[in-house]
């Protein structure tokens, strides 16, 4: 028979006092899970999957994709935007893709970073190996090399997937597919 310490027992006890606020959490809403994700429905967001649908979720860091036929879910971890200024929110959709795309910093990150310069595909690309351009001027869904910023405020804007997943999604995805972050 083992007998617990009693610094042992105390400290099972606040591991479980711990662990209570997030299971509490958890419970109270059905629709979050304790690593935070947020399920979604297309349905919350469109009238028809059309050609597929993309919610990008920046609160719980999750990109949600459903195909045109809804036989296809899959849920992505993703980079968001570092700032409400920089998170642009709403409809939009897929309106090009490419395979090693260039990455040309904007006007305001310019202004904040003169000494920024184009960058050509490959490995030192912030774009990663894959982007999605959005109808919206400037933000993309994208890939990254830096994967210590999927499920951190890390972007300008942009959402991004590790490079696997943006190859996988952007496989998917055919120009045209619905977009709407929240």
């Amino acid at each position: 028979m083992t007998i617990l310490s009693r610094r042992r027992t105390l400290g099972l006890i606040a591991l479980a006092g711990l662990a209570a606020p997030a299971v509490a959490r958890a419970q109270a809403d059905p629709q979050r899970n304790l690593s935070s994700f947020t399920m979604q429905n297309w349905q919350d967001h469109f009238d028809d999957l059309g050609l597929g649908a993309i919610v990008a979720d920046t609160r719980s860091r999750a990109l949600h994709f459903w195909s045109g036929d809804g036989q296809t879910y899959r849920t992505y971890p993703t980079s968001v935007p570092i700032s409400e200024e920089l998170t642009k929110r709403g409809h939009t959709e897929i309106v090009r893709k490419k395979v090693g795309p260039s990455w040309t910093p904007t006007a305001s990150q310019m202004e904040r970073y003169p000494d920024w310069k184009p960058v050509g595909p490959g490995p030192d690309n912030p774009l990663g190996t894959h982007a999605m351009y959005l109808s919206w001027p400037a933000y993309l869904i994208h890939g990254t090399h830096d994967t210590r910023k999927i499920g951190r405020l890390s972007s300008d804007g942009c959402i991004g997937l590790y490079n696997e997943k943006i190859e996988e999604l952007f496989g998917l995805c055919p120009v045209g597919t619905q977009v709407r972050i929240i």
